[in-house]
């Protein structure tokens, strides 16, 4: 299949060479329907390909100010924005974002918990492409280029996996391996999933895969919900390897325990609530709940 990956760089048959004009996108059916649109320019990736659709990153942080420097330093340059989420954060972590990527988008979160910060970030988004990224220093910023040819390539969502071949991680204790594992067989066995992972963080997908999951969860268990519910609208999951590394500075507000007990209070929740239910979105894309600046 072929995708909107192509070189960088101009050959002598594509009207840039020329002209200096972005060149149409050559696209799939499949594609194009995806879209809704041919893409007007590329965004270089390396000295081989480049991307055509805007790729948005959405960071929801709170006092993370430590952190950043490392994050955005992962972060690609071709990206097309940079939403932060800030959860009343006292420590400078606005200012600090600010100075590392001075475009960045920064939209103070109206609620509290991580569900409520992702939602208002990804309502935020102009990118045809979304990836989730946390702002503990965990995540690798150039995993992205997978998560997007993944999606380039036919996924709609593409789930990170720990656990896929090529995938690790450094930050789980054998009692969170346990309980993700057990939790992940549950949501395969209930919904027909065939997932190596389930509580993760680093995930991407198409924007407007957002009126067919329909988010209304405020805390950490947002991201079981949207592994659940693109699974209920029938959307097409591919998992991408990814290594998860320590938290670079401060502690984490998880709790094997309490947050594995709401994990599965959603499985089992969303088990008896039906497909067609989830029609319509639950987020206004473009209009943020909370201030943007």
């Amino acid at each position: 299949m072929s995708s909107f990956l192509r070189p960088a760089v101009p050959g002598p048959h594509d009207p840039m060479a020329t002209t200096g004009a972005p060149a149409p996108a050559v696209t799939t059916s499949t594609a194009t329907a995806t879209l809704g649109r041919i893409p007007a320019q590329y965004r270089p990736i390396s000295s081989h390909l480049a991307i055509a659709p805007p790729v948005s990153v959405v960071i929801p942080a709170m006092n993370e100010a430590k952190n950043l420097p490392h994050v955005f330093g992962t972060l690609p340059e071709w990206i097309h924005e940079v939403v932060l989420v800030d959860g009343n954060s006292t420590d400078g972590t606005v200012e600090v974002a600010r100075a590392l990527w001075p475009g960045v988008k920064v939209v103070e979160q109206a609620g509290k918990g991580k569900g409520d910060a992702l939602i208002s970030g990804f309502a935020a988004c102009t990118g045809d492409i979304i990836v989730m990224v946390d702002a503990d220093g965990s995540a690798d910023g150039q995993e992205i280029v997978s998560y997007v040819s993944a999606l380039v390539g036919g996924a709609d969502f593409a789930k990170g996996s720990r656990f896929a071949n090529g995938g690790g991680t450094d930050d789980m204790t054998p009692v969170r391996k346990l309980g993700n594992r057990v939790l992940c067989g549950i949501v395969n066995a209930k919904f027909g999933a065939r997932y190596t992972d389930l509580c993760y963080g680093y995930n991407a997908f198409w924007r407007h895969c957002l009126d067919s999951i329909a988010l209304d969860c405020t805390g950490f268990e947002i991201e079981t919900l949207m592994n659940i519910r693109v699974v209920k609208a029938g959307l097409r999951v591919q998992e991408v390897p990814s290594h998860e590394y320590l938290r670079i500075h401060g502690m984490s507000n998880l709790r094997a325990v309490r947050d594995g007990l709401r994990v599965l209070k959603v499985i089992l929740k969303e088990k008896g609530v039906r497909r067609a239910s989830r029609r319509g979105p639950a987020v206004a894309l473009n209009a943020p709940r909370g201030e943007v600046s």
